[in-house]
């Protein structure tokens, strides 16, 4: 079945053309500029492709209950131009196909569960430390939504003593995006991640950070595979230390051997890399095509 795919993420869109077995034949990305700027140029991809869905990954918050009024739209986004838009009303309008919903980090998840590192593994989340940070969440066979869905990259963190950085994020001081997401290393430093690999201490308190956070995942929602994707975590050095600061916060609680003895392959990289999103995008598609055949 060929299939679009949208990953519509702040910083930049990225559109493709695959099929349900996670195979991409055809990918191009757009800066993320004005609805009015963008549309067109995605559009412009996807209208002569015969595409029978399409999927779409999006950055948030955004309205996931179909019951809603609003179900389809991002809503209230620090990204103005995008805020109480009605991204999937104005794709079915424009295509005239099945359009799959959910935020971009659970697509990474779903991208993940089907066909990357976990296969198998039921629940499991992804995490992405980047722009900003999300938590896409895999639980019984499906994508947690709940009364919203995971916002899960704005846990309250316990701020390391010492650290006066007052945070980034504009609703909450001490919260993990505002203290460990891409901007906030900036900020801190004055320098993006990519040139402070060799500065340690920007390391050790970036996976204190985020090993707390794991660690209370780990806490709340018992997954089976914890998988660590974004920019930030192009920096190799992290995983180690993620890893051994969440053995060292969860202190031998919990009693199981993928945590005490395993744990290289418990907290792991994305298989798909950088393809996690965009494959995912694909599965809500399909996802999407086989729920409205079904009702038809």
């Amino acid at each position: 079945m060929k299939i679009g795919a949208l990953e519509a993420g702040g910083t930049k869109m990225v559109c493709a053309i695959g099929d349900e077995n996670g195979k991409i034949e055809k990918r191009v990305s757009f800066p993320t500029q004005t609805p009015k700027e963008t549309l067109p140029q995605i559009l412009e991809f996807f209208v002569n492709e015969e595409i029978a869905a399409l999927g779409i990954g999006c950055f948030g918050p955004v309205e996931l209950d179909r019951r809603s009024p609003v179900y389809g739209y991002i809503t209230s986004t620090p990204k103005l131009a995008w805020a109480n838009y009605d991204i999937v009303g104005k794709f079915e309008e424009a295509l005239n196909v099945p359009v799959g919903f959910d935020t971009d980090v659970n697509g990474a998840a779903l991208g993940e569960v089907f066909f990357g590192a976990a296969r198998g593994c039921d629940p499991a989340i992804y995490i992405t430390i980047g722009t900003g940070v999300g938590v896409g969440i895999y639980v019984n066979g499906t994508l947690l939504h709940g009364l919203i869905h995971p916002e899960a990259g704005h846990i309250l963190i316990t701020r390391r003593h010492g650290d006066t950085y007052r945070g980034k994020c504009p609703y909450h001081e001490n919260c993990l995006e505002g203290l460990a997401a891409g901007p906030a290393i900036m900020e801190r430093w004055g320098k993006p991640a990519a040139e402070l690999t060799d500065r340690k201490e920007v390391w050790e308190l970036e996976s204190d950070y985020l090993a707390q956070a794991v660690a209370n995942y780990i806490l709340t929602l018992s997954p089976q595979k914890v998988i660590l994707g974004g920019g930030v975590m192009h920096q190799e050095q992290m995983f180690a230390l993620v890893r051994k600061k969440v053995q060292e916060k969860l202190n031998s609680y919990l009693q199981n051997d993928r945590i005490a003895e395993h744990i290289e392959e418990y907290i792991v990289p994305p298989a798909l890399g950088d393809n996690a999103g965009i494959t995912g995008a694909l599965l809500l598609g399909w996802q999407e095509f086989e729920r409205v055949t079904t009702l038809k």
